[in-house]
C-alpha cells in the first residue's frame, strides 16, 4: 500500500522522474511512493533513480501502457 501517489501519466521524459523526486523529498523514511507513468523509458529512469538515491524500487509493472512504480524511501 502506498503512502503517497504521484500521477505522472501523460508527462514527457524527464518530468515523471523529476516530479517523483520532488514528491519523495517530503516523505519520511519507510514510506512508499506510487508513481504512475506512461513513458516507456520510466523503467530505466526509476531504476537509476533508486540506485543513485539509495531508495528501494520495491516493484514495477506495466498494464495497458501505464507503468507503476513503488519506491520506498530510505
Amino acid at each position: 500500500m502506498a503512502d503517497k501517489v504521484h500521477d505522472a501519466k501523460g508527462l514527457n521524459c524527464p518530468l515523471p522522474n523529476l516530479k517523483a523526486k520532488k514528491a519523495h523529498k517530503d516523505m519520511t523514511p519507510g514510506q512508499i511512493l506510487l508513481v504512475l507513468s506512461t513513458v516507456r523509458g520510466s523503467v530505466a529512469d526509476f531504476q537509476a533513480f533508486s540506485r543513485t538515491t539509495g531508495n528501494e524500487l520495491v516493484v514495477h509493472s506495466e498494464e495497458g501502457g501505464v507503468y507503476d512504480f513503488l519506491i520506498k524511501k530510505s
